[in-house]
Order: structure tokens, then sequence, then C-alpha cells
């Protein structure tokens, strides 16, 4: 694969990406095809208990990060959880540092 190609393949993750986050924010997921990546990430999101008041602002900082990621290096896109676990670890960085 060529770096074009793997330039390409990121782009198209994001948008797909990006689209599950949208309807996931809306609370609808009007398709029914996903890659098995798109079906991991919504497994863990479903498994990761979110304050329903920061819900949105949770998921919109985790598709920011995303996008950084991905405009960083392959994919797929990392998981909610290891996000929430980054966030949480930094935090106590924050704190004890």
């Amino acid at each position: 694969m060529t770096e074009a190609d793997d330039l390409v393949e990121r782009e198209l993750m994001l948008n797909r990406f990006n689209r599950l986050m949208g309807d996931l924010m809306r609370g609808a997921i009007t398709r029914n095809v996903f890659q098995p990546w798109e079906m991991d990430l919504l497994l863990d999101i479903e498994s990761c208990p979110l304050d329903r008041r920061r819900r949105l602002e949770i998921l919109r900082q985790y598709q920011k990060a995303v996008e950084r990621q991905l405009e960083a290096g392959p994919g797929p896109p990392m998981k909610l959880s290891a996000f929430l676990a980054m966030r949480a670890a930094a935090k106590e960085r924050r704190l004890n540092g």
C-alpha cells in the first residue's frame, strides 16, 4: 500500500467515524451496515458509563482526539474506553505533579 493509499484509507475511516459519532450524538443510528471497527467502537461506547449531563461534551472531546489520532497515523480509531483512561491518567498527573 502506498502512502497515498494510506491517506485515502485514513480519510475514509475518519469520515465513517465522524458519521457514526454524529449518529450517536443525535441519538439515532439510521444505517445497518458497519465496518468491524465500527462495531467494536459501538460495543465499547455502550460499555462505558457516561454521565448523562456530560455525555455530548465527552463524545465531542473523544471525536476530536480520534481526529488528531487519524491525522497523525493509521487507524482504527481508539476506543472510548482508551480515551477515558488516557484522560483520567492525565488528570491524575496534573493533580499529583
